[in-house]
């Protein structure tokens, strides 16, 4: 069924030809004396059917054409008492003006073959025939009342399923911005995770190597103890890596123990080494929070500790405070804080693309939290994260380093 609605609606010129012909039929095949010449009939007929062909197009010209050329068959009486050809006429093109939308112009044409008929029925038709008389302004009346009824079915028809058409499309596209959306969210969150596994690691080889180069006269053992955290650096870089993309190619593969709120110590004393001092402060309870709040802490400090250590000068003092809040309180935040004081030595001037803010501004959207990073009074730089903890918490599980 749908199939033939289909290929009914995608050919209306069938229709329209089944129209024309229905029109062009006459009654009967006669040639009584009422009526015209054959020459007059068929031209009135071709009058009557080719504008119908091109109703759909010019629905107002061919209504004019349709009821000036009803009106002098009417007149002129070219089939005798015989109207069908040009009442079937009047009330397709009726039907085609309704479903257009074009009221006032059906109304007009309405009104038109009402008068018409009238007019014709008081004139001719009762004198041939007075019981047919009776019937044929109802009859006409009928069909005109239908032509209208079916117009007005058809565009309400046509109307709602446009307007399901319209919302099937709107959902396609809200389907594929949402697609889209999810591919641009998740490429975001590949080089987020991608910059947290090489930008530090990376960084700290860089100085420490650098560092190596700078004592490898003076004192050789401090150059074997830097050259073995820049291999153990990389090892732990290049695992890291592997597992996120191991991760990448088989989303159902198992997952390491990720870092967490214990690993932090850790982390600032890898960062600490060959350049000042930076202490670490832990308050609150980090152990009740749940185990990704404890990831996304790690790696804010973690992009904080690179930041300090790429852009601070080397005998600046670092600070890193995390206050864990209290596992029941109602309003609990974890506030992360990143500071280094002035220094007088160049900073390593180690390239940066930026990327770590963003990072961490994303970070701290997905739990409600904000960032806030810039230069201190005092001349140095402090980066500050509030992350609201609005879940129940469950315990942190046991992290690798």
């Amino acid at each position: 069924m749908d199939r033939c609605t289909r290929w009914w609606r995608s050919h209306p010129w069938v229709s329209d030809v089944l129209l024309a012909i229905v029109v062009a039929v006459p009654p009967r095949i006669d040639t009584r004396p009422e009526w015209r010449p054959l020459p007059v009939q068929i031209a009135v007929m071709a009058l009557l059917v080719l504008p119908l062909l091109a109703r759909r197009r010019h629905p107002r010209l061919v209504a004019v054409t349709i009821a000036a050329v009803s009106l002098g068959q009417f007149a002129g009486q070219v089939w005798g008492t015989e109207i069908q050809r040009g009442t079937i006429a009047l009330a397709a093109v009726l039907y085609t003006l309704v479903v257009r939308g074009l009221v006032r112009e059906a109304v007009l044409l309405a009104a038109f073959a009402a008068g018409t008929t009238l007019v014709w029925a008081v004139t001719t038709y009762r004198q041939v025939d007075a019981d047919v008389w009776a019937m044929t302004p109802g009859a006409t009346a009928m069909l005109f009342v239908l032509a209208w009824l079916l117009g007005a079915f058809n565009r309400s028809r046509r109307a709602h399923l446009a307007e399901v058409e319209r919302r099937a499309e709107l959902a396609e596209s809200e389907r594929e911005a949402l697609a889209r959306a999810a591919v641009a969210e998740e490429r975001a969150r590949v080089a987020r995770e991608i910059h947290d596994v090489l930008a530090h690691s990376v960084s700290v080889m860089v100085l420490n190597a650098e560092g190596a180069k700078l004592v490898r006269d003076a004192d050789p053992a401090a150059v074997d103890r830097t050259l073995d955290i820049v291999a153990e650096t990389g090892r732990a870089a290049l695992h890291d890596l592997r597992t996120l993309l191991e991760v990448l190619r088989t989303p159902e593969a198992p997952l390491d123990p990720q870092p967490g709120s214990r690993d932090i110590g850790a982390l600032v004393a890898r960062c600490a080494l060959g350049r000042a001092p930076i202490g670490y402060t832990a308050t609150g309870e980090p152990d009740t929070l749940p185990g990704s709040f404890a990831v996304q802490v790690y790696r804010i400090v973690q992009e904080g500790l690179t930041n300090l250590v790429k852009h601070a000068p080397p005998d600046a003092v670092g600070t890193v405070r995390v206050d864990y809040g209290r596992a029941h309180s109602a309003a609990r935040s974890v506030r992360i804080e990143v500071r280094n004081a002035k220094g007088t030595a160049a900073p390593s001037g180690l390239p940066s693309a930026g990327r770590g803010l963003l990072g961490l501004h994303e970070r701290a959207a997905m739990f409600g939290g904000r960032v806030q990073a810039g230069p201190t009074p005092d001349g140095g730089y402090a980066l500050r994260a509030d992350l609201p903890v609005r879940h129940a918490a469950r315990p942190e599980p046991v992290a690798a380093a």
